[in-house]
């Protein structure tokens, strides 16, 4: 229970009941503003199926906040939002991949995807702290060019320290790019001559988002497609490394800053080595793997991980100040354009060598 006093300052116990409706309330406002932004996210996908509805969330949402609608009475729903529905989203894509469809890749093919992955991620850091980008601003652009877009950016942002603007650029830069890997890649692939396992090998190991992977591999056929889903639900499963290993080197600096400021304090504020939603990300591969599931279960839960993901990215692009974002200047569009053509030029390469 929860105490307060009365007018004599005897404490009066507060009813559980009473502050769980209270937050309720609160969380209302920002809830319905959310419904809003998914229904309108759906209908965008329906009349125009290229685009993802994750991506017309995340631009929809960014339109509510900047014409006023986002206001200080939504902020509690949107954050929930953006931020527990974001990770049970998360949770929720574990359903996709089985360890099965990993090893029937072979290992080349999980070679080529770990060499992209890690190259990407390790290299598009290095490259935005040599161009003068905060260490927060270059994490999220490398892990959503690296792994699966904006629902890495996402699983990441709360261990990054990025500000919001920094947040909504990287989102910015990976749709933007994503959506013109949807026609390159497609169309180099067949200007340099590959076959369709190594087309779907590249688009799935290059191509940010899932919808745009289908999107760029639905062209080719069925056979390209197969492979490009498998190709990138691998990628996503290492999500789960990167997110840990985020985790623990953001646990040794605060550690270290604790250390120097002898305050003890801050050690509340170290981060899990494996953050829930992570480990809940690997028990649905699991589950999966074990296939106690049917397969209505899991279409089921697919959509449910779809509607989730979605309202999640209208709480995050609530969150956008477009007036703000310009202040970060030309660099991160650099940024995302060289690590654009760095995940393509590098998962082409090992493709060609491994195949």
């Amino acid at each position: 229970m929860v105490s307060t006093e009365n007018r004599g300052g005897s404490p009066v116990a507060t009813p559980p009941g009473r502050t769980a409706l209270d937050a309720v309330r609160r969380h209302l406002p920002g809830l319905a503003l959310v419904a809003v932004g998914l229904a309108a996210a759906i209908l965008v996908n329906t009349a125009v199926s290229s685009i993802s509805r994750l991506v017309a969330a995340v631009v929809i949402g960014a339109a509510l906040g900047n014409i006023g609608l986002a206001t200080p009475a939504t902020r509690p729903g949107l954050t929930f939002a953006a931020k527990r529905l974001m990770r049970i989203g998360v949770v929720l894509l574990g359903l996709r991949l089985s360890i099965g469809q990993i090893t029937d890749l072979g290992v080349t093919t999980v070679a080529v995807i770990v060499v992209t992955v890690f190259s990407t991620f390790f290299g598009t850091q290095w490259l935005g702290r040599r161009m003068g980008l905060s260490n927060g601003l270059s994490l999220l652009v490398g892990t959503g060019f690296a792994i699966c877009g904006l629902s890495a950016i996402a699983a990441v942002e709360e261990a990054s320290d990025a500000s919001e603007e920094e947040i909504a650029t990287a989102m910015g830069l990976v749709t933007l790019f994503g959506t013109l890997a949807i026609f390159a890649v497609p169309f180099a692939g067949h200007l340099v001559g590959l076959d369709d396992q190594q087309l779907g090998t590249w688009v799935g190991a290059s191509v940010h988002d899932t919808a745009q992977v289908v999107a760029a591999a639905s062209n080719g056929g069925a056979a390209v497609l197969s492979v490009a889903v498998a190709v990138k639900l691998t990628r996503i499963l290492l999500l789960a490394p990167i997110v840990a290993g985020v985790n623990v080197a953001r646990s040794r600096a605060v550690a270290r800053s604790a250390a120097a400021d002898a305050n003890d304090d801050d050690v509340s504020k170290r981060p899990s080595p494996l953050p829930l939603f992570v480990a809940g990300f690997i028990a649905c591969v699991l589950i999966r793997t074990s296939g106690v599931l049917g397969d209505s279960v899991l279409d089921t839960a697919k959509e449910i991980e779809g509607l989730v993901l979605t309202a999640a990215m209208v709480g995050l692009g609530a969150a956008v100040n477009i007036g703000r974002i310009r202040t970060l200047g030309p660099k991160p569009v650099v940024l995302g354009a060289v690590s654009w053509v760095g995940v393509a030029v590098i998962s082409l390469g090992a493709v060609l060598i491994t195949t």
